[in-house]
């Protein structure tokens, strides 16, 4: 996925993003080719549902252009804009808060 900030897709930052269902762990290579694919004033987004090796993770902490979001915080993130996304998508993905009180 390429996301932009206007329509045509010129204005900086571009944002290339690479998404992974599966839950295992995330190994660097690929990792390193969604870095691969990176240009000039480009950055460069992985989300999977897994974890990260400890590898991907050192290569995170040297590129300030690239950013891992793993599934425990890619959940958080849905948790904490549900509220803002289109009613499509929460059509897609029904939630309901519930209130707990909790005693002891």
């Amino acid at each position: 996925m390429i996301a932009h900030r206007d329509k045509l897709g010129f204005e900086p930052p571009i944002l290339k993003v690479q998404c992974k269902r599966k839950t295992d762990q995330v190994p660097r290579p690929e990792v390193d080719q969604l870095l691969g694919t990176l240009g000039e004033g480009e950055y460069g987004l992985f989300i999977g549902l897994g974890s990260f090796s400890r590898q991907s993770m050192e290569l995170e902490r040297n590129r300030p252009k690239l950013r891992q979001i793993d599934g425990e915080q890619f959940v958080e993130l849905v948790l904490e804009n549900y509220s803002r996304l289109s009613p499509r998508y929460r059509t897609l993905l029904p939630l309901k808060q519930i209130y707990v009180s909790w005693t002891r």
